[in-house]
């Protein structure tokens, strides 16, 4: 596992938590039926989730997602945990999958609230689309992955990993 693409997804998810301000938690987001409050939730404990399943426990995708008074904070000390974690197990985890998660998912929070990806690190959208595109059939998508999108002409890394996960790109919330 090339943990250095792993943990600049980390570092880029918690800035991006750091920045969003509680007044755009109750809007829409590119998962349709969270909202960016929901999508904070989900994204604070995609670290605790995978640090489950490097140390080989089984981990319940479904579970209630906790919330947490300071998101960023409660990120970074689950991201801190994973780095650990993938440091003693690093075969544990798809290298893809965890670059997969981050990067679909801080493309959908930076379009929620009105930014763009255009600077984020093209390497781990690229590490994700790599494992997605081979691990992510039809028959996997569920309510998690919409069916294949289009992406744009011109798309960057992160827009054509998120039209491959099904979102619409650009996203047009409607208010």
């Amino acid at each position: 596992m090339n943990s250095s693409v792993i943990a600049r997804g980390l570092e880029q998810a918690e800035a991006l938590l750091s920045d969003v301000p509680e007044a755009a938690w109750d809007a829409p987001t590119p998962c349709t039926d969270w909202t960016v409050r929901e999508l904070i939730d989900h994204l604070v404990n995609l670290p605790a989730q995978f640090t489950t399943m490097a140390v080989g426990e089984s981990v319940d995708w479904t579970a209630p997602t906790p919330r947490h008074d300071d998101p960023a904070e409660a990120f970074n000390s689950h991201a801190k945990q994973l780095l650990a974690a993938l440091g003693a197990h690093p075969e544990s985890v798809p290298e893809g999958m965890l670059a997969g998660e981050l990067s679909v998912h801080s493309w959908d929070l930076a379009s929620a609230v009105g930014g763009d990806s255009s600077g984020f690190d093209p390497e781990i959208a690229e590490t994700g689309y790599a494992f997605m595109s081979v691990a992510l059939t039809d028959e996997q998508r569920g309510q998690a992955f919409g069916p294949r999108r289009p992406a744009p002409d011109g798309a960057n890394a992160y827009e054509r990993l998120a039209a491959f996960a099904g979102r619409e790109v650009p996203f047009r919330p409607e208010r």
